[in-house]
């Protein structure tokens, strides 16, 4: 029995208007009503719940989670507790992960890393962070985050996607589904990956963390590679012209037309969108990328290492590229932040890949007028454990994964700056004071982007879901 598509192109117009399969009935039945609101919505056109504060967001993703006592949480008080084993009274028999649960003590291994304050705000930071220091009246510091995941798989799924378990669409996802593109050459979610100094081989990153789960698949993100074409078949294959790949484009997307007129499948004008928009991108990015037209100071402000491609500090480059041509939402990930061991110096390579071009994109946004609407966050799936994994000698620990408490940074977009929200305990264990979890925060950042968490949903399998489950709430407090 030949198939549906296999016969599109022999019928008559009345057959194939009346042709409808069991998915197409289902389809204009089930959906044909909401899909002129998501019509709207796939073009940008949602009408917003409040005032936007922020266009864009540029998320610096630092995989494997920072240690917040060694960066931004100082615990001088520990120095005198080194090598005890640290309070049941703090513990309280909390889960704790298999890497350390074995350890027949858990000794507090203060940071080695001197602390002071900066700026007007008295913000306080690590000494590994000399850069970030000079901007941080424009910092909104919260060290009061957390979550309930321990390992890196379901922590990074759950800040990224609002779920522990894979299948949930992307924040990227999200905010490009609720808010469309402001460059219609360009995809609205990009994802540039880099390799931190101190990356270990089993740092995986799998691109469902950029997936669009059950939402259109035009919303996923977009990974640009670091050599070669940036995006992969961007480039026309030998003796294929431009024109031809034209040609060939609008002949595919009279074919994809007819396939849709039957069963109304959105994901076929998904396909012939993004058909479209590889085409557009022949164009658009070898001038994003191309950083020829770039002044030696931006070098100099930036690091050398953004000369070389697929550096944090070159992706730090082109995110500002990016969000000069209004691109939505743009993620760095940075892998190489999970300390389990030697610590002090790979801490300390961390640190310098990332502290350098993370102020510097802040300076430039500011200088060029983009900071005000561009949110740019740092942070990473969990913190670190202020016990030591393994043995604690005088000049090397590790520290286990802990998301009860951990620090990341906001600035721009309609955050609060020159603030540190949140406290911890003498431990730097648990939280004392204005806990943010996870949710919360999410909740937080599309709060800025004029969106009410609970209103932006997608139904999918009979039930409506959202990037904050059922969960979050608004900080207030973190809003200008």
């Amino acid at each position: 029995m030949k198939s549906k598509l296999s016969t599109d192109l022999t019928m008559t117009p009345l057959e194939s208007r009346f042709a409808m399969t069991r998915r197409a009935l289902f389809g204009r039945t089930a959906t044909g009503i909401g899909s002129l609101a998501l019509s709207s919505v796939l073009h940008g056109r949602t009408p917003l719940h409040f005032a936007p504060k922020a266009k864009r967001i540029i998320y610096l993703f630092m995989q494997g989670g920072p240690a917040q006592l060694d960066l931004f949480d100082p615990k001088p008080g520990l120095t005198k507790r080194r090598g005890e084993d640290i309070p049941d009274s703090i513990r309280m028999g909390q889960r704790i992960t298999t890497m350390t649960s074995g350890q027949k003590s858990l000794p507090v291994a203060p940071s080695p890393f001197k602390f002071a304050q900066h700026g007007q705000s008295g913000a306080w930071m690590s000494e590994l962070l000399p850069h970030t220091a000079r901007i941080a009246d424009e910092l909104c510091i919260i060290r009061s985050l957390n979550s309930e995941a321990i390992n890196h798989d379901p922590a990074i799924t759950f800040m990224q996607t609002g779920h522990q378990q894979p299948g949930r669409p992307s924040f990227g996802s999200w905010l490009s589904y609720g808010l469309g593109t402001e460059n219609q050459d360009l995809p609205s979610f990009v994802v540039l990956l880099s390799r931190g100094s101190a990356v270990s081989p089993a740092d995986p990153l799998y691109a469902r963390l950029w997936g669009s789960g059950f939402l259109p698949s035009n919303h996923q993100g977009v990974s640009f590679r670091s050599s070669g074409d940036p995006v992969l078949y961007l480039s026309n294959p030998e003796g294929v012209t431009r024109d031809d790949r034209q040609r060939l484009l609008k002949t595919l997307g009279k074919l994809n037309t007819m396939q849709h007129a039957e069963t109304l499948d959105p994901e076929i004008n998904t396909r012939i969108a993004q058909y479209e928009m590889a085409y557009r991108m022949q164009t658009s990015v070898p001038d994003l990328t191309d950083l020829s037209g770039e002044p030696e100071d931006t070098f100099k402000r930036y690091g050398e290492d953004a000369r070389r491609p697929g550096t944090f500090a070159a992706n730090c480059l082109l995110a500002r590229r990016l969000a000069e041509r209004g691109c939505r939402f743009i993620q760095l990930y940075h892998r190489g932040w999970d300390q389990h061991y030697n610590l002090p110096t790979n801490l300390a390579l961390q640190a310098n890949d990332v502290d350098q071009p993370g102020a510097a994109l802040v300076a430039d946004l500011k200088q060029r007028g983009l900071l005000e609407d561009t949110l740019v966050v740092w942070g990473g799936e969990f913190g670190r454990t202020t016990y030591s994994q393994g043995k604690l000698t005088g000049t090397n620990f590790g520290r286990d994964h802990h998301g009860r408490c951990f620090t990341m940074w906001m600035a721009g977009g309609g955050v609060k700056p020159g603030i540190t929200h949140g406290e911890t305990d003498d431990y730097c264990y648990g939280i004392t004071r204005d806990p943010v979890h996870v949710h919360d925060l999410n909740a937080t950042i599309m709060r800025l982007f004029g969106i009410d968490h609970t209103k932006l949903t997608y139904r999918f399998q009979g039930r409506d879901f959202r990037l904050t489950d059922i969960h979050g709430n608004v900080v207030n407090a973190l809003l200008a």
